[in-house]
């Protein structure tokens, strides 16, 4: 859904109630869990990753990051029903703004990831979706005590249009990984996580 204003909240509201019955539009669903990944034919896979920091505190800050979207909010991109719960089955609303144009597309989680040393979740695309496909969104404290953000994303076009623009589209989705490392560093890094994570429990 494309538009020259930012979609209200009665408008998100619409296109989630519209959605809620609304299958995935790619097959497998879950195919983001295989270690290594499967890339099923005509899709693209990417996969990018980036240290955070190391121990317990940057682990606890980036789950709860993670909590709150923290990796959407980069300006140009925003989760559109903020607050939406990690948990299978929820529905997600994204917002991108491209030049003076504004996308709302519809996703839904996949599965969830709450282990000791994990968190995270993936989210598959509906039909109001410009994409088709997959993404995962995945905190980790490894056994040497670092700490890293992963992104894994499996896509193609959903639209004639994107297919067209499939270059600009492929840009597009390169710049939002690197903007989403580049939050979640900046987050743990500078403390802001550790510092709203401290007014929530207030």
């Amino acid at each position: 859904m494309w538009t020259f204003f930012k979609p209200s909240s009665e408008t998100i509201r619409a296109l989630l109630t519209r959605s809620a019955g609304d299958g995935f539009t790619y097959a497998p669903v879950g195919v983001t869990r295989d270690d290594p990944p499967t890339t099923p034919a005509g899709f693209v896979l990417d996969v990018n990753a980036r240290q955070l920091g190391r121990g317990r505190a940057a682990f606890d800050a980036a789950r709860d990051a993670i909590r709150r979207w923290e990796m959407f909010r980069l300006g140009w991109v925003e989760p559109a029903n903020t607050g939406a719960p990690i948990v299978a089955g929820t529905a997600v609303a994204v917002l991108a703004r491209v030049g003076p144009l504004w996308s709302l597309n519809a996703c839904r989680i996949v599965y969830a990831i709450d282990e000791p040393r994990r968190f995270g979740f993936a989210y598959g695309t509906l039909r109001e979706h410009e994409e088709s496909g997959e993404e995962r969104f995945l905190v980790e404290w490894r056994d040497d005590d670092s700490v890293w953000y992963h992104i894994r994303a499996l896509s193609r076009p959903n639209r004639w249009y994107v297919r067209l623009g499939h270059p600009l589209a492929r840009r597009m989705q390169r710049r939002f990984a690197v903007a989403s490392m580049d939050a979640m560093e900046r987050c743990i890094l500078t403390g802001e996580c550790l510092a709203r994570r401290e007014d929530t429990k207030r």
